[in-house]
């Protein structure tokens, strides 16, 4: 089978960040039986020994330079023209901000030479590359990563959204944007069955798959000890609203309680990108902003728990995964576990939940005292993860997906 995928995002190296995760653990899996030419932009902290990694793992890989006038680039006329352009079009500012006239045209001229049987849009950013009558032709797939709408939305009602007034004016937009652009596709992937349950009220009549996440797990091994002590860590890319949201809240609100219990307590933030924000905690009694690391699993197995106090994002969390994975109790929100069974009846203990500032905490407080119940959480956790969330596992479901076999 021919693929034709379509990302603008770089996904390469897969530690990146979650699209990039996703993304390229998908291509890693359908590489070993089809032929994938992948199409994608450079951002420009891409090394050449990169592009040279990501070129290894497809059959052809078309690369574009980002958009000059996207992201920082792009000055106060850009964005109001792209607001315009929302307001007239429904193409949200998200998605025209990395649009590519030249990436298009030469979308537009491989299908049309008829040179794949399938074409993927790794996260919903890509669906503007793909027209609506293609579907009548070939099969066509929108892998969401997560709803636009349904995040604006939480966002909203959270009280985290960065411009209240804006949001409160796209989420009518937003609503519109998602429902016409998935009605366009054969199928579309979505990463937890709250998003399924989202994506489903728009297009009733449309076939949508639950795939979630996995885990590499020779990337992230189980650990072999727990080290004790009073060392908290959060994962993540840190330029990212619900992570920079997440460790503001948990910096602010709970560290410093645990700290009135344990004063050596000490909270590292791991992750490309910060944010000023971010880096400003580095001011803070105990806190550590590292930035991009080559390896995050090396911080996770020194830490005593990892947190994951997210209160917006959709959509199942890598974050969450990989330190389930290796072997690292977790205590986190209801935003930090979608999509995962890790409490209630019949079911093993995997994470402790929390979502107010006592809750965490009261459930950080009990895994500092309680080694049994870190082994507990470390052994169920490693077991759900090779059972249920490999790569291998979601690439085969995609598989089928991708050739009209999986529902």
């Amino acid at each position: 089978m021919r693929i034709l995928m379509l990302s603008s995002t770089f996904p390469y190296p897969p530690t990146r960040g979650g699209t990039q995760v996703r993304t390229f653990n998908l291509l890693k899996y359908l590489s070993q039986h089809h032929a994938i030419t992948l199409v994608t932009q450079r951002e420009p902290d891409v090394t050449d020994a990169e592009i040279l990694g990501l070129r290894d793992c497809v059959d052809n890989l078309i690369l574009f330079n980002r958009p000059k006038d996207s992201g920082k680039y792009g000055g106060i006329l850009k964005k109001i023209q792209r607001f315009m352009a929302f307001i007239r079009q429904g193409t949200p500012p998200s998605v025209l901000n990395r649009y590519s006239d030249e990436m298009q045209i030469w979308v537009d001229n491989f299908i049309q030479a008829g040179k794949c049987d399938v074409i993927t849009c790794e996260h919903s950013v890509n669906e503007i590359y793909v027209r609506s009558h293609l579907q009548k032709h070939i099969r066509t797939v929108v892998n969401v990563h997560s709803s636009v709408y349904g995040t604006c939305r939480n966002q909203l009602d959270t009280g985290i959204s960065e411009n209240r007034f804006r949001d409160r004016l796209y989420l009518p937009l937003l609503r519109r944007y998602e429902q016409r652009y998935s009605s366009k596709f054969s199928a579309i992937v979505v990463t937890t069955e709250e998003d399924r349950v989202q994506m489903q009220e728009f297009n009733p009549n449309s076939e949508i798959v639950v795939i979630p996440n996995g885990v590499d797990l020779v990337s992230f091994p189980n650990r072999t000890t727990d080290p004790g002590g009073h060392r908290l860590i959060f994962i993540g890319a840190m330029d990212n609203l619900a992570n920079i949201d997440a460790v503001c809240f948990f910096s602010n609100e709970v560290l410093p309680e645990i700290q009135k219990l344990y004063p050596d307590t000490t909270f590292d933030i791991v992750g490309s990108r910060p944010a000023p924000e971010v880096l400003a905690l580095k001011e803070k009694p105990g806190i550590t902003v590292t930035g991009r690391v080559p390896s995050m699993v090396e911080y996770l197995h020194k830490a005593t728990v990892c947190v994951v106090p997210m209160r917006t994002g959709f959509g199942i969390k890598n974050k969450t995964l990989e330190a389930i994975a290796a072997g690292v109790p977790v205590v986190a929100s209801d935003r930090g576990l979608e999509g995962l069974a890790v409490d209630g009846a019949n079911v093993p203990l995997i994470a402790l939940r929390a979502n107010q500032p006592t809750e965490y905490v009261t459930a950080v407080c009990q895994l500092f005292e309680n080694p049994q119940l870190r082994a507990e959480l470390s052994r169920n956790g490693r077991q759900l993860v090779e059972i249920e969330f490999t790569w291998d596992s979601a690439g085969k479901r995609y598989e089928e997906v991708l050739t009209g076999g999986g529902c």
